[in-house]
């Protein structure tokens, strides 16, 4: 799919992960289990004082030589509509070591914020809300960056005379009744709706209507293409106007709350969603009601939780904390998280799905306790590690 995007770039340059040297020993609260493979190294800790001694806790946690490692984003059996245990991703991706990714809707494995995959946005988010953005730069280096972002879309086309300007209302979800979404290959076979909308297929480059299908549902998605989906069959006179043949664009509209350049969110090969910010560019963050998390059932519970973040060296730390076990590990708030933080020196740090999601892999095997009973739950998708 061709995506074109302009908007105002911001002034604040990308944050590229420097080379590193020899590694600092790690702290005395850290109990080394492995070096898993070169720039790979894999700790735990059970010290109660990162949860003020409220209770047992245990974090299981890698610190990765970005000079030495990639990081990706993977979906679930390659697809949106869908969920699989960060497990069989990991192996899928033949990763070293993988964690849960961003929040998703349990029922389907849609995600439910903020997700680009491989350079194509497969989830757009209204809100602002923490995420991570990875770009694998042509020097060889990859690059971590870490803000509040939105993005939305707009199809553009000229029919009839003029110009249309249509907002997307979602990206690889669910249909809603007098809504206009857009499916992506990456979605899955069909746009998975009922035969009560309207939709169109678009092939080429640049991309152009090749069938509109009225009073249909589960059209195929071009494989080099993308489908269109309205939930409904009286059409706004826009789309009445979408006809075959028809050049169609797409402009995201990306806001970033820490202002990083537009051009550099366009060339990101991943942003992964997460809900609290906790530290960026040094500082710590506490306003996460700007994020809409609630503070007595989110920010302020114990919860199993997923980080990832980087160090004041240039590693990156992912950080798997178990939870809802209380003779194993109680959980943590973001209080509790912020001083883990504090522990590792973190300059920038997100909160990604946790809970039942919780799940770090190493060398193919889950490394962590996840607290569903039912064992690692399936995931919508998860940051895969391969070494470079």
């Amino acid at each position: 799919m061709v995506v074109n995007s302009r908007i105002a770039a911001c002034a604040i340059a990308l944050v590229v992960a420097a080379a590193c040297r020899a590694a600092p020993q790690p702290q005395s609260f850290l109990e080394f289990v492995e070096e898993v493979a070169p720039g790979v190294v894999w700790y735990r800790t059970a010290d109660s004082s990162l949860v003020a001694g409220a209770g047992p806790i245990a974090v299981s946690l890698l610190r990765l030589d970005p000079t030495r490692v990639w990081l990706a984003s993977a979906l679930s059996n390659d697809r949106v509509l869908d969920a699989e245990p960060v497990d069989g991703i990991a192996a899928r991706h033949g990763a070293i070591a993988a964690i849960n990714g961003g929040f998703f809707n349990r029922d389907n494995g849609e995600p439910t914020g903020l997700l680009k995959v491989g350079g194509e946005l497969v989830s757009d988010a209204s809100r602002l809300k923490g995420a991570v953005v990875i770009t694998n730069l042509p020097t060889g280096q990859m690059a971590l960056e870490f803000d509040r972002l939105s993005a939305k879309l707009t199809m553009r086309f000229h029919a009839r005379g003029r110009d249309w300007e249509v907002p997307i209302d979602g990206v690889d979800t669910t249909r809603e009744r007098g809504k206009l979404m857009l499916y992506t290959p990456a979605y899955h076979e069909d746009t998975d709706t009922a035969p009560t909308g309207t939709e169109w297929t678009l092939t080429g480059d640049p991309l152009r209507v090749n069938e509109v299908r009225p009073a249909s549902g589960q059209t195929p998605i071009p494989r080099r293409g993308a489908a269109l989906s309205y939930g409904g069959l009286d059409l706004p006179a826009a789309l009445a106007a979408l006809s075959s043949g028809t050049s169609v664009t797409f402009e995201t509209r990306w806001t970033s709350l820490g202002e990083v350049p537009i051009d550099s969110l366009d060339r990101s090969d991943h942003i992964i969603n997460g809900a609290g910010l906790l530290r960026r560019r040094g500082q710590a963050l506490v306003n996460w009601e700007d994020e809409g998390l609630n503070p007595e059932t989110f920010v302020d519970a114990r919860h199993p939780r997923t980080l990832i973040g980087t160090d004041r060296e240039g590693f990156i730390w992912f950080a798997a904390v178990d939870g809802r076990q209380v003779d194993y590990s109680i959980g943590m708030t973001f209080a509790d998280l912020q001083r883990l933080c504090d522990r590792l020196g973190l300059t920038d740090a997100l909160n990604l799905d946790g809970g039942g999601s919780t799940t770090m892999v190493v060398r193919g095997r889950i490394v962590n306790r996840p607290s569903d009973p039912g064992g690692p739950r399936p995931v919508s998708d998860a940051i895969v590690v391969t070494l470079k």
